[in-house]
């Protein structure tokens, strides 16, 4: 769903037929600037949605507003720090204040999150997300994760073949069966995944054409048999590490020689961060 479509499914469940508060105390010609303030440390993210939040508000309004960045999304920012500032009319800067906001701290939060992971692996291997997000909020969450420093796995189940475990069930439990059918319907430039959780699956995985494998839900002594099992029969095959990943274990496993771990916590397990909007003074 894009920006403008979210929004407008939000403002249809928030504003209905009207604000009552803001209606019967706020002028409709009063204007106003407000600023959007971070009340911890955070790494910023969001302000493509938050600033669609506003201007989507105006929309349904009639009013006018601006938004203008303060603190770039991906920037980290301590406390008190102000980190957007919109201008317009008021109705519309408090009709759209908790949709924005609620928005930018669900952002924020991943992005915060996400910081940890980055600075854990060090640079050593490729930290990204899962299709663990909430629907129809994964572009917005997949862009927090990149704010907080890691990168994104597939978007959707449209834009990569990834064999899992209930794929090749599916198919007797031949996998070299799955890999072909999937090499004949997708085009040469995709790369096939498939998920092992067991060293005994790597060769047959390899010998069926896999590109990359899914390591999954390994423990650390495992998994370093595991990657050094697979580099001895191919050494050009992409090595991801999924299951139970997170900032600790990411130290401990980032001179494994795995290309890429994947979290679904990145996403799913960050709280939101706290922000505010303070209206600054009206005429």
């Amino acid at each position: 769903m894009n920006h403008a479509a979210l929004i407008e499914a939000a403002l249809d469940e928030d504003l209905h037929n009207g604000d009552l508060t803001t209606f019967s105390t706020i002028p409709n010609d009063t204007v106003s600037e407000a600023f959007i303030v971070a009340k911890e440390p955070m790494v910023v993210s969001g302000h493509d949605i938050g600033r669609a939040a506003f201007e989507g508000t105006a929309r349904r309004l009639g009013g006018h507003v601006t938004y203008e960045v303060l603190a770039a999304d991906g920037t980290h920012v301590e406390d008190r720090t102000k980190i957007a500032h919109v201008k317009g009319h008021l109705r519309t800067i408090l009709i759209g204040e908790r949709l924005a906001l609620n928005f930018m701290m669900r952002m924020c939060g991943i992005a915060t999150n996400v910081q940890a992971y980055s600075k854990a692996a060090q640079g050593k291997l490729r930290v990204v997300d899962t299709r663990k997000t909430t629907p129809l909020m994964r572009v917005l969450e997949k862009a927090a994760v990149r704010h907080g420093g890691c990168h994104n796995h597939r978007f959707g189940l449209y834009d990569g073949v990834m064999i899992k475990d209930n794929h090749i069930a599916g198919v007797g439990g031949d996998v070299a069966l799955a890999v072909k059918r999937a090499r004949e319907a997708v085009h040469h430039l995709i790369k096939i995944e498939v998920e092992v959780t067991h060293i005994d699956q790597i060769r047959p995985a390899i010998d069926a054409g896999a590109d990359v494998l899914l390591l999954d839900n390994m423990d650390d002594a495992t998994l370093q048999l595991a990657i050094a099992e697979a580099r001895a029969i191919d050494p050009r095959v992409l090595l991801e590490a999924s299951g139970n990943i997170n900032p600790a274990r990411l130290e401990r496993i980032r001179d494994f020689g795995l290309d890429v771990a994947s979290a679904g916590g990145l996403i799913h397990q960050a709280r939101w961060a706290d922000l505010s909007l303070q209206v600054a003074g009206t005429r």
